[in-house]
């Protein structure tokens, strides 16, 4: 690749990522508005942040805007990459800036939890911080959760990258039942849409449950997107048990393919062979573990019946969306509802939702191909391939699938490994390394009902950073730039 092509990709990118970190100042001085409406005293630094954020972006516009197009996909790659180190790294001044987090590790840690929609905390006590943080918090969620690739994808055909490559580089969806969403950029328009459509219906479900503007918001904000933060310390206990239900619900829907979602409102139901095997995959997971849990809830614990199912839908919904909202400190079920709930949050929901995990679409994958080896070996001479809705999987699919799965249980190790050497507990260690990877957020409790990561040192944190950016890559973006040969010339 010639030198002037590089330098024309990197003016490329640097403009695209102008129009992003714009977008975020934008939402930035949105949170003037609890700042102004709950006098919190934030009001200057809100606006130093957005105003500062915004004005970095349209300098990087302004110098660069001759440049439209990305010709490689390496630097596509490296781009996508990038851009979540960076929004993250201006998401830390709301934080910084109102005093919220005086430290700059926990800013970005809290920052990045954010805009990866992992919902991992270091604050013990978010009803103190001031508002406009709070409604930053749910807004880098909601970004993270879906919008920042949709707005990445709204702009690209103006900057001539390839949709598919970065889309794939940013979400991985690589469905071998469905090009719909990649290869229709009317369709990217639509799926923006139903996100937005699916966020109102619930902040107006929420308010005409009770709730006030303000929490229906930031309730709606963080559970679609499957994030998972919190805006009272009590997580979901405070909410009556209708509202409850309502946060399930929306959790249930941020786990599902937006494609099929857009297919049932628009009523193309003969469409939705191809997404049939996952979503039964999905509410399946996902009425086991609720199962499992009234089981440990009412025979084992004690609770009343309905108080044991409406904890378990709900904390089951939680956890196969990986969203970690929390209704009840679920450290203290049974065991075996633990681990359990572990492995929901490691597969997580539909590929081509704001869920986190390896994708119910890659778990199908992995179980039919060790059936179809299962079945070589007992009739060699018989043709057995993967199937996935009844159509045969490709090789190249069911390699990638495989590769992902080593690499996500290579990282778990290390990360696991890495933690203990800085000093974490081992139950610990477990526990966050799962809640990262996956996007759950929370640790999970081994033990212990401490499910915050303010405890951890500062290089754990930061092995944390690294895992949640890892987990909502899916590995393979960031492992791929480490590859010596993906770098060499062509």
């Amino acid at each position: 690749m010639k030198n002037g092509t590089i330098y024309t990709d990197i003016k490329a990118s640097l403009c695209f990522m102008g129009w992003m970190l714009v977008a975020e100042g934008v939402m930035m001085l949105l949170c003037l508005i609890p700042a102004f409406h709950f006098r919190d005293g934030t009001v200057s630094g809100i606006a130093a942040s957005g105003l500062f954020t915004a004005a970095v972006g349209a300098l990087l516009v302004v110098h660069n805007h001759r440049h439209r197009s990305i010709t490689d996909r390496r630097i596509a790659f490296l781009y996508v990459v990038l851009l979540w180190f960076v929004m993250a790294l201006f998401g830390t001044l709301p934080f910084l800036a109102t005093g919220a987090l005086r430290s700059f590790s926990e800013a970005y840690f809290e920052a990045m939890s954010g805009f990866t929609s992992t919902g991992a905390t270091v604050v013990e006590h978010v009803q103190l911080l001031p508002s406009s943080v709070l409604l930053w918090r749910s807004m880098s969620q909601w970004i993270g959760g879906f919008g920042i690739i949709l707005l990445v994808l709204a702009v690209m055909p103006r900057l001539g990258i390839n949709k598919y490559s970065l889309y794939t580089a940013s979400a991985s969806i690589e469905d071998p039942t469905s090009t719909f969403l990649s290869d229709n950029s009317m369709s990217l328009r639509r799926m923006t849409a139903i996100y937005l459509l699916l966020t109102a219906i619930f902040i107006w479900l929420f308010h005409r449950s009770g709730l006030q503007m303000w929490d229906a918001v930031n309730l709606t904000l963080t559970n679609i997107s499957s994030g998972g933060f919190s805006i009272y310390d009590t997580g979901l206990a405070w909410l009556s048990h209708t509202q409850q239900y309502l946060v399930a619900l929306a959790m249930i829907f941020g786990g599902i393919n937006f494609t099929m979602i857009y297919l049932i409102i628009s009523f193309r139901w003969n469409k939705l062979e191809g997404k049939r095997e996952q979503v039964a995959c999905y509410l399946g997971m996902f009425a086991v573990g609720a199962v499992v849990a009234v089981y440990a809830l009412h025979w084992r614990m004690g609770y009343d019946w309905a108080d044991a199912v409406r904890m378990a839908v709900v904390q089951s919904a939680s956890v196969i969306s990986t969203t970690g909202s929390q209704v009840a400190d679920a450290s203290q079920w049974w065991t075996p509802v633990t681990l359990l709930f572990v492995v929901m949050a490691l597969v997580g929901g539909m590929a081509g939702s704001t869920s986190g995990g390896l994708k119910t679409m890659r778990l199908l994958i992995l179980v039919r191909n060790v059936r179809t080896i299962l079945r070589n070996r007992l009739h060699p001479h018989a043709v057995n391939p993967v199937r996935l809705n009844h159509n045969p999987v490709a090789h190249s699919v069911i390699n990638n699938v495989m590769v992902l799965f080593f690499i996500y249980a290579f990282v778990v190790f290390v990360g696991i490994f890495a933690l203990m050497l800085c000093g974490e507990r081992g139950k610990d260690s477990i526990g966050a390394m799962v809640g990262c990877i996956s996007g759950y957020g929370p640790r999970f409790g081994f033990g212990s009902t401490d499910v915050s990561y303010a405890s951890f040192a500062t290089s754990s944190k930061w092995i944390c950073i690294v895992t949640m950016l890892m987990g909502r890559l899916e590995c393979l973006t960031l492992m791929v730039l480490l590859y010596p040969r993906f770098w060499r010339r062509r």
